[in-house]
């Protein structure tokens, strides 16, 4: 990375960025987590445990249920009654494909 940004710069850029990919799968919720993990290796919930993993190495004290919550904008229960639909066969063996890769 070039030296010109400081690391104030990168850190607010870094956060911005962040607060908009939050906001695109926000927007997207008919994106299952299923699919985010066969095409990307990553979902809303590890999204989550690397806000949770942050915090804690920052010294931040924040529960598991409140960094998922800050993924999914709603308590992740929520979210799922709403929005998770059940995995396809198709989904399933592609997701069982990759993880056996």
């Amino acid at each position: 990375m070039s030296n010109k940004l400081s690391q104030e710069a990168q850190d607010q850029l870094d956060a911005a960025t962040f607060r908009r990919l939050l906001k695109h799968l926000d927007d997207n919720k008919d994106v299952q987590n299923i699919d985010l993990m066969i095409l990307a290796n990553f979902c809303r919930n590890c999204l989550g445990k690397w806000y949770k993993t942050a915090a804690d190495e920052l010294g931040t004290e924040i529960s598991d249920e409140e960094a998922r919550e800050r993924i999914y904008g709603m308590p992740y229960s929520e979210w799922k009654e709403k929005h998770q639909q059940p995995a396809t066969p198709e989904q399933l063996y592609a997701f069982e494909s990759r993880k056996n890769k």
